[in-house]
């Protein structure tokens, strides 16, 4: 004896939750939109804190490429010959000068102590021959701190050594 197949309401194409006209039933429209509310609020956060790690990092960053910049336009000019080689003046105005859209940096004039600092001296080149020596030190101003992955403030030192050219 055979029986015959037994359909459900959803086999059929009806849905208990859906009216005769095909609309979702009131509670369940209140369901889904608070699940969206839940949502928005549990990663609210996580894309804030996301957004602001990027947005200090991007700082950061641009203040590396900025200060590395500033320690090969000076290194270049103090390796012209022996009388600039240890010139700290001259050195500190081409760094100031590549700095120029460091934020915090706006109002420095000199180079003497912290945000930056800039130091030319002359030296003998690993194979003794006479070089340049120039070191540039930028603190940067305060990050939002993420505990663990950024502190308050950064100190970045770059040096570098050029050989005279005369």
């Amino acid at each position: 004896m055979r029986s015959s197949p037994k359909l459900s309401r959803t086999a059929i194409g009806e849905s208990p939750e859906k009216h005769a006209g095909g609309t979702l039933s009131k509670s369940k429209r209140d369901r889904t939109k608070g699940h969206a509310v839940i949502e928005a609020a549990l990663l609210l956060p996580c894309l804030i804190f996301l957004f602001v790690g990027v947005f200090d990092m991007g700082f950061y960053c641009y203040a590396l490429i900025g200060v590395e910049n500033a320690t090969r336009i000076a290194v270049e000019y103090t390796a012209t010959s022996t009388y600039t080689a240890s010139d700290s003046a001259s050195a500190c105005t081409l760094a100031l000068n590549e700095l120029a859209l460091v934020l915090d940096l706006k109002g420095v004039s000199g180079c003497g102590s912290l945000p930056l600092k800039v130091n030319a001296t002359a030296i003998n080149a690993a194979d003794g021959a006479p070089a340049s020596q120039v070191s540039v030190q930028y603190q940067s101003s305060r990050f939002i701190p993420i505990p663990g992955l950024l502190a308050g403030r950064f100190t970045i030192t770059r040096v570098a050594q050029m050989r005279l050219r005369s």
